[in-house]
């Protein structure tokens, strides 16, 4: 899922502070800056028991999109897990309103107490034997989280759509909310006003007019998370599409707004070479049996409904994440809200795989800096989500989506392309994973298999750990040895070094090398022999890392600032002193941001031993100035919270 309204917010502030490159849709799919978000919401994982296994869903809704309600039945098939099964319980919002639950053709006992819905049942249910039970219900729904059930308008017509996620199913339907549990299958039966299409889940098997009502049903038969079901009713305007791989084609049906239909005709065809990349990446669309399609809403971003993504707009970046989403979010889904990164992260890479592929030129190295500028942007937060009761924090665009991103792409370089589309491979056709749950655990192990490494450094620095390192190289060149200096600090305190092969661009004389380092120490000393006098040392040219605030001297520039003065300690948690090398009582000590932003300044007299207070300036890197009769110079400083 991203959002687009945020996005633009993000962007635009991003412009300001770090005049980034950025891709025409730049990307903080900023689902936290959502205009509907709640902030009441809390976490409402699933509470319905957990002692079944849920088979199939057949729901049979009756919507108005004019009238903002739902009223219909939902027939769970289930298979008990226990010896002693009598009840069955559902996750159901208390603002709907059951009028009467059905097992085997007879009513029996209910109460709905909360948001749990709890059906007694006559009798005692047989471990693993295939049973069923129906409510049927109506109301108006709660409406949580971005809009779990929202009525709304178009140009003047009215359209009503679901989005569940994280917490919302039910809102507006009886289920078994959660990350536990996929229905083997499902079937959706639309009843709408005539003159409106209701699309859901998988392929349209039939539609019926009874001259006042129109019927439209759904089935789906692969396994889907709660979630990702989905309606929306409005009065589309309808056009297909049609992907080939080989001798086969996969139907992209497109329900848009007719008002927008010009523009989607034109901008939609574009899924065609984006699904063929994907396809050539990580094997064929998942759903291919059935379809893909693209259903338009108001929310103001994406939802990758499974084969039915919700869209506000038809731009390239939108289309690609949702589209990525089916090979990582659909087929296998986050086991938890902890684990969220492993949708979203992967959707945002996988629209940057897009670029990599399609556009190279124009957008690749684009979409890399502007994730690399939002991820450090700030200088704490982990891709493990430590916070699922906040909507906020599991959809933060900043760490789920850019930093789960950018961590694959900086394992990639690690890995090489082999072993990391490998361990991709791998992961997306295990037969435990598949149309199933995953954890992170389960996505490392398959890295480590494919590459025969241990890497649990690396996710306990980049998953778990938080921040970025800052490097600073120091270099110069005898004869043809080019010898140079490592040091880093890191912006968060949580890890102490991160370990990093490091990607060192030396050019010159019309020349230029790429060598990759191995950084395992700080203060890390290297030499190489090169057959040209460099000029230039670049670190990481063509974005790797997530690394920010470097400075490159050469040992004369450096030498030349140590001649004035020395900061301690660096880094530092509350205050600094300055070591100046030489009495003078005629000073300005100022220090500025990574974006040119003075935050502090202050006269300073070194004949005193002064010592300069900075317990008031956030985390992060700064620029320490020192200006005197006839001289300024600076050094960095990091300070740590």
């Amino acid at each position: 899922m991203k959002n687009c309204l945020a996005l633009f917010l993000s962007l635009f502030i991003c412009q300001s502070l770090f005049a980034q490159i950025t891709t025409p849709e730049t990307e903080a799919i900023a689902k936290s800056e959502q205009r509907k978000m709640r902030s009441s919401i809390t976490n409402r994982t699933q509470t319905a028991n957990s002692d079944y296994d849920v088979v199939y869903y057949r729901c049979n809704w009756t919507v108005d999109p004019a009238v903002n309600a739902i009223s219909g039945s939902v027939t769970t098939f289930y298979k008990p897990l226990s010896n002693d099964f009598d009840t069955v319980l559902f996750d159901m919002s208390n603002s709907l309103s059951v009028s009467f639950v059905s097992y085997h053709g007879a009513t029996i006992t209910f109460n709905h107490i909360g948001d749990v819905l709890t059906c007694i049942l006559p009798g005692i249910s047989p471990a693993q034997q295939l049973d069923s039970i129906t409510v049927a219900y109506s109301g108006t729904p709660a409406n949580t989280g971005f809009g779990s059930f929202e009525q709304s308008t178009h140009n003047g017509a009215p359209i009503i759509w679901t989005l569940s996620e994280p917490y919302g199913s039910s809102d507006w339907w009886p289920c078994k909310n959660g990350l536990t549990d996929k229905a083997d299958s499902l079937d959706v039966t639309l009843i709408v006003p005539t003159g409106n299409t209701g699309v859901s889940n998988g392929i349209l098997t039939e539609h019926l007019s009874t001259g006042l009502q129109d019927i439209y049903v759904w089935k789906h038969r692969y396994p889907i998370a709660t979630y990702l079901i989905c309606f929306a009713v409005t009065n589309y305007a309808q056009f297909d599409l049609n992907v080939p791989f080989g001798t086969t084609n996969t139907l992209v049906e497109n329900y848009v707004y007719p008002e927008d239909s010009v523009t989607a005709a034109g901008a939609l065809p574009d899924i065609v070479s984006t699904m063929q990349v994907y396809d050539s990446l990580f094997g064929v669309y998942p759903f291919v049996d059935e379809k893909y399609g693209h259903a338009q809403f108001g929310w103001g971003g994406g939802m990758e409904h499974q084969t039915i993504t919700f869209i506000t707009g038809f731009g390239h970046e939108l289309i690609a994440h949702e589209l990525g989403h089916h090979w990582f979010g659909d087929k296998i889904t986050c086991a938890s809200w902890e684990d969220i990164w492993l949708n979203e992260g992967f959707a945002t890479y996988l629209s940057g795989l897009s670029y990599e592929h399609l556009f190279p030129i124009n957008y690749w190295q684009q979409f890399k800096i502007g994730r690399v500028n939002s991820i450090t942007s700030l200088p704490w937060g982990s891709v493990f989500c430590d916070d699922t009761t906040s909507v906020g924090r599991i959809f933060n665009s900043r760490l789920t989506y850019n930093k789960g991103a950018m961590i694959l792409h900086q394992l990639r370089w690690i890995l090489g392309d082999t072993d990391f589309f490998t361990a991709l491979s791998n992961y997306i056709n295990d037969p435990q994973l598949s149309y199933g749950f995953a954890h992170t655990s389960n996505l490392k192990t398959h890295f480590e298999n494919a590459s025969g490494q241990n890497l649990s450094w690396y996710f306990d620095d980049w998953y778990y750990g938080q921040g970025y390192p800052s490097y600073t190289i120091v270099w110069n060149q005898i004869g043809s040895s080019v010898n140079f200096t490592v040091s880093q600090t890191q912006s968060d305190p949580s890890v102490s070094f991160f370990e990093l092969p490091l990607p060192i661009k030396f050019s010159g004389q019309g020349q230029d090398t790429i060598i990759r380092f191995d950084n395992s120490s700080n203060a890390q000393s290297y030499s190489v022999n090169l057959p040209f006098t460099v000029d230039t040392v670049a670190l990481d040219p063509d974005t790797w890392l997530i690394t920010a605030h470097n400075t490159i001297l050469t040992s004369l520039q450096q030498n030349i600032a140590n001649t004035y003065f020395s900061i301690i300690p660096n880094p530092t948690t509350d205050k600094i002193n300055i070591a100046l090398n030489r009495i003078n009582d005629n000073l300005k000590v100022e220090i500025v941001d990574m974006q040119g932003k003075l935050v502090f300044s202050q006269d300073f007299d070194n004949t005193k031993g002064e010592s300069i207070d900075v317990r008031a300036l956030s985390a992060g890197m700064y620029f320490v100035h020192l200006i005197g009769p006839g001289y300024s110079t600076g050094q960095q400083v990091m300070i740590q919270k």
